[in-house]
């Protein structure tokens, strides 16, 4: 893929039509990685002691465990089991080790977790210039809706479809089109906003235009690598863009 030189570089200017944003979750909006390795760890402690292991499984460090976050519950446990088990043990345990996770994550939801800066003063530049928000996040349902009330966030979007709405998800457009299809919105008239990879697939697939941030996790990789039409720092920055010429 073609590199963005810089952070905050802009490959396209002119923003005018776009009636829809839809923003990511995880690395876009919260700082969740304290939170994966809260889980995680205390998933992998807890595991041990269900299979009546001798020894308890070796925790992971934060930094390895956000290099697998961004595509989903059932993605992140396997690539943690694949790590610290050998290959018939991680598959045996896969469904005991995804339960307790899940028990896990929602017991700890936004406990170590912080907006980012400029998040909800962006939301609100984008609300009050009438653009239409939406979030979409490869997180389950179950842990997105309690931390958007948690951090305040959810007031902002008129729809937030988690990772388990539809049978597909980021990379793939499906939950994207879904959304312009909920707007009765062209795609075209829609930009997503993430921090990833992932993000940008999707909406180069939708034929929305896309932004990123580069504080975020994208699998460990610089966001600089990445197809996008332009970097911003903050969703304040997003904000101007997207409505100087409303």
């Amino acid at each position: 893929m073609t590199a963005l030189p810089v952070k905050g570089a802009l490959r396209r200017t002119d923003w005018r039509g776009i009636r829809a944003v839809i923003v990511d979750l995880d690395g876009t909006m919260v700082d969740t990685a304290g939170d994966f390795h809260a889980a995680v760890n205390a998933m992998l402690l807890a595991l041990a002691r269900q299979h009546g292991m001798a020894e308890p499984i070796a925790p992971l460090s934060e930094q390895e465990i956000v290099s697998f976050v961004g595509k989903g519950s059932e993605n992140l446990i396997r690539r943690v089991l694949d790590v610290r088990l050998p290959p018939a043990a991680a598959n045996a345990m896969f469904a005991d080790a995804l339960a307790l996770y899940g028990s896990e994550y929602l017991r700890i939801n936004g406990a170590h977790s912080s907006v980012y800066p400029g998040v909800a003063q962006g939301l609100a530049a984008l609300k009050a210039a009438g653009l239409r928000l939406a979030c979409v996040t490869n997180k389950p349902h179950a842990f997105t809706d309690p931390l958007l009330a948690r951090t305040g966030l959810g007031q902002y979007f008129e729809l937030v479809y988690g990772g388990d709405a539809f049978p597909f998800r980021k990379p793939d457009p499906h939950p994207l089109l879904k959304v312009a299809e909920a707007f009765r919105l062209e795609p075209q008239a829609m930009v997503a906003i993430g921090d990833s990879e992932n993000d940008a697939l999707a909406a180069r697939a939708a034929g929305m235009g896309v932004l990123l941030v580069p504080y975020g996790y994208n699998h460990g990789n610089p966001v600089q690598g990445v197809d996008a039409d332009g970097i911003v720092d903050s969703l304040v920055q997003a904000a101007e863009l997207l409505t100087a010429h409303r």
